[in-house]
């Protein structure tokens, strides 16, 4: 065991924003214009609309104190597809919009570190209704899908990028995060890559709650091979990264 590494992570994980930046050196306070919120895509892109909260008609109410109580990790999944609403619930409830959109800021369904919310949200879909299996890529300011890619043997390529975690394969999506680092090291500088990480496990809790409402469950992956999950989004690894994985699919209750 590294006992110098493991020290110095923890005083990385122990500092405090003000310890580990100069506001008057980051890039906001240069004047430099702050980054785009959403990654821009081509405008002849094709998109997705989804369906928008006010018009669910298959996602039930749910109770906090049970989604809490019986949350958990979950590895076993139907063989039962998941609903267009179902989707567009749990992107919603891990990056919708929820306010307005203003100065660079996104209001959004979880906290982020000065509402920078430097995620990006890619959705692996294996067997959803109303979509191809493909990668599609959130767009939360407008609410819809947008296609990224075909993969041949998407099924398998996600395994092999989680390690070999079979269940991964088995769900009928999987919500891949990546980060954008810029969004954030523009206001925070070093100290972005401590509240990105913050901010990803706000995402994710909101996951595992939603999956509850839905009768679906999920399980957090941080276990993956980094290079092999870059490659398969198509990701540069350095400017965009993925950072957390969350297949789901329905369950038993």
């Amino acid at each position: 065991m590294d006992r110098a590494a493991i020290k110095k992570s923890r005083q990385f994980l122990k500092g405090t924003i003000r310890k580990q930046i100069d506001f008057s050196e980051t890039d906001q306070s240069m004047g430099i214009p702050v980054p785009p919120i959403e990654k821009p895509y081509a405008a002849d892109a094709k998109r997705i609309a989804l369906p928008k909260p006010d018009t669910w008609k298959t996602i039930p109410g749910a109770d906090l104190q049970m989604a809490i109580g019986n949350r958990c990790s979950r590895r076993v999944y139907r063989k039962e597809a998941l609903g267009l609403e179902e989707v567009a619930f749990l992107l919603w409830a891990t990056q919708g919009v929820r306010g307005k959109v203003t100065g660079g800021h996104s209001y959004r369904t979880v906290p982020s570190a000065g509402c920078r919310h430097a995620l990006e949200t890619y959705v692996a879909v294996l067997n959803v209704e109303g979509l191809k299996p493909a990668i599609y890529r959130y767009l939360p300011l407008s609410h819809e899908l947008l296609f990224e890619l075909s993969e041949e043997g998407l099924a398998e390529r996600l395994v092999e990028a989680t390690l070999g975690q079979v269940f991964v394969g088995k769900a009928a999506a999987t919500f891949i995060w990546t980060a954008v680092p810029y969004r954030m090291e523009w206001r925070y500088g070093l100290a972005a890559h401590k509240v990105i990480a913050i901010d990803a496990g706000h995402v994710c809790q909101n996951m595992y709650l939603a999956c509850e409402a839905i009768g679906a469950g999920t399980c957090a992956i941080a276990a993956y091979d980094q290079e092999a999950l870059n490659r398969l989004l198509r990701l540069d690894g350095e400017d965009e990264f993925a950072i957390y994985l969350a297949p789901v699919g329905k369950v038993t209750t």
